[in-house]
C-alpha cells in the first residue's frame, strides 16, 4: 500500500474514531457534564491519532536517518553504504534507487582508481621530465625524469620552484622565465644537449598551477639532421650523375671526332657539353640559394608592374581587381617565389588558361594566391611538400616549395597548401605588412 493511501486510512480511521466517540458521549448519563465528554472524545481521538500517525511515519524517520548517514558517507568518499529494500511503496522504490546510485559510483570510483594509477606509472615513468608548481611557486609533483635532470635523483617537492631555477643551468632558467614554449642547449657531461620546454597554466581544484614539460630532442634532432644529410646526398649525387655521365661520354666523343678530324660535329658535342654544365650550374646554385638566403629587403612594391612582368615569363590570369595600395616586401625574392609556384603549375598538367594570380590586401597582411586546374596533391604529399628536397618528380630538387617557406618565414609570413573545389591547387603566399602596420607608398 502506498504512503498516500496509508494516510487516507489513518486520517478516515480517526474520523470515525472521532464520529464513535461523540456518539458514545451523546448516550452518557445526563448528570456527566458537556464539556467533560468533549474532553474525554478528544483525548482519545488524539491519543489513537497520535499512535497511528508515529506507526505511519517511523518509516520515514529511518528513511531520512538512513538517508543523512548515507550522504555522509558519501561526502566522505565512502560510497559502499546501502540500505534494505524490501519494501513495495514509494520508500521502497526510493532506497532501491538510492542502492543502484551508490552501486553505479562505486564502479565508476573504481574505474577513475584504475586510471589514476595507470596515470601515475605512465606520468613517473615518462621520459619527459613534468614539474607540477601550485599557486604559491611550491613542487607539487615531479617525475622521475625531472628528479634525475634538475636534482641528481633527490626529491624536491614541497620545494620553491625559483629557488630550484637558480641551481639549473642558466639557459633553462632563461627559458622558464621568458613564459612560452622554447628550444634551448645545455652542456651536460661535455656533450650539448638540445631541450624542448613547454610551458602550461590551469586550474587545480579550483587553484591556479602551472606544468612544465622538459624533453631532450638531441636523438631526435640528429635523427632527423641525418636523414635530411642521407637524402642531400642522395639527390646530389643523383644531378650529378645525370650531368656528369653525359659530359664524360660527350667528351670521349670529342676526343674521337677529333682524332678521325671531323671537326663538324664538334660544334654541336660541345655545345651538349655546355649544356649539361649550365644545368649542373643552376643545380648547385640552386642549393647555395636555400643555403645563403639574404636577409630580406621590404619596399613599396606596385602589383600591377610586378605581375605584368612576370606575365612576360609565364603565361597566367590575374585576377581583377588588384589593390590600389602598393605591397610591402623584397620584391626579388617574392618575384623568385612566384616564378617557381607558376613553374608547378605549369607543370601540375593544368592549361594555362587555367593558372591564376590573385591578391587581397587585409588591415595588417598582404595575401598573394596561386591557382591551377592541375592535379592537386594528396594528403601525405601536401603535409611534406613544404621540406626541403622533397620532390614527387623524378628530375625535381624540392626545394621550389621550400625556397618559398624559407622566403615567406624570413619576412614573417607563412606558406599554405590547399586542393581546390574541382580540381587543382591553390599555393597562398601571406606577409606581413610594415611593422608600423601601414602599407606606403
Amino acid at each position: 500500500m502506498g504512503l498516500q493511501a496509508k494516510l487516507t486510512v489513518l486520517l478516515t480511521g480517526v474520523f470515525l474514531l472521532g464520529v464513535a466517540a461523540e456518539a458514545a458521549a451523546a448516550r452518557l448519563p445526563g448528570r456527566v457534564p458537556l464539556i467533560l465528554a468533549a474532553a474525554i472524545v478528544l483525548a482519545v481521538a488524539l491519543a489513537v491519532g497520535s499512535y497511528l500517525a508515529a506507526a505511519a511515519i517511523r518509516p520515514l524517520r529511518r528513511l531520512l536517518r538512513s538517508l543523512a548517514a548515507a550522504v555522509s558517507s558519501s561526502r566522505d568518499g565512502d560510497f559502499s553504504f546501502s540500505m534494505p529494500s524490501d519494501r513495495s511503496d514509494e520508500i521502497g522504490e526510493l532506497l532501491a534507487a538510492h542502492n543502484e546510485l551508490g552501486n553505479a559510483l562505486r564502479a565508476q570510483r573504481s574505474d577513475l582508481i584504475q586510471r589514476e594509477r595507470m596515470l601515475d606509472t605512465v606520468t613517473e615513468n615518462s621520459p619527459v621530465a613534468l614539474v607540477l608548481v601550485d599557486s604559491h611557486g611550491r613542487v607539487a609533483f615531479a617525475n622521475a625524469a625531472a628528479r634525475h635532470l634538475l636534482s641528481g635523483g633527490r626529491s624536491f617537492l614541497g620545494e620553491d620552484f625559483a629557488a630550484l631555477l637558480e641551481q639549473a643551468p642558466e639557459p633553462l632558467r632563461r627559458a622558464a622565465e621568458a613564459g612560452g614554449d622554447s628550444l634551448f642547449q645545455v652542456e651536460i657531461d661535455g656533450i650539448e644537449e638540445v631541450f624542448r620546454l613547454a610551458q602550461r597554466s590551469f586550474l587545480l581544484q579550483g587553484r591556479a598551477h602551472r606544468l612544465y614539460l622538459l624533453e631532450r630532442i638531441t636523438r631526435e634532432l640528429s635523427r632527423r639532421e641525418v636523414g635530411i644529410w642521407k637524402k642531400l646526398i642522395r639527390v646530389v649525387s643523383h644531378e650529378l650523375n645525370n650531368s656528369l655521365a653525359p659530359i664524360a661520354s660527350l667528351a670521349q666523343s670529342g676526343a674521337q671526332l677529333v682524332r678521325r678530324g671531323d671537326a663538324t660535329q664538334l660544334t654541336a658535342a660541345f655545345a651538349r657539353i655546355g649544356e649539361r654544365a649550365q644545368h649542373l650550374y643552376e643545380f648547385i646554385s640552386g642549393y647555395a640559394t636555400v643555403a645563403k638566403l639574404p636577409a630580406p629587403l621590404p619596399a613599396a612594391v606596385d602589383w600591377r608592374t610586378l605581375l605584368e612582368d612576370l606575365a612576360q615569363q609565364h603565361r597566367f590570369r590575374i585576377v581583377e581587381p588588384l589593390p590600389e595600395e602598393p605591397g610591402w616586401f623584397d620584391r626579388a625574392q617574392v618575384e623568385q617565389v612566384l616564378i617557381n609556384l607558376l613553374k608547378n603549375a605549369q607543370e601540375s598538367g593544368s592549361a594555362a588558361g587555367d593558372i591564376e594570380i590573385a591578391v587581397t590586401q587585409l588591415r595588417l597582411r598582404q595575401r598573394l594566391e596561386v591557382r591551377d586546374r592541375g592535379t592537386g596533391m594528396s594528403e601525405t604529399v601536401m603535409a611534406q611538400a613544404l621540406l626541403p628536397f622533397y620532390s614527387t618528380k623524378r628530375s625535381g630538387t624540392g626545394l621550389g616549395l621550400a625556397l618559398a617557406r624559407e622566403i615567406a618565414e624570413a619576412h614573417g609570413g607563412n606558406v599554405r597548401l590547399a586542393n581546390r573545389d574541382g580540381g587543382g591547387l591553390a599555393v597562398t603566399l601571406e606577409l606581413p605588412l610594415r611593422p608600423d602596420g601601414t602599407r606606403g607608398r
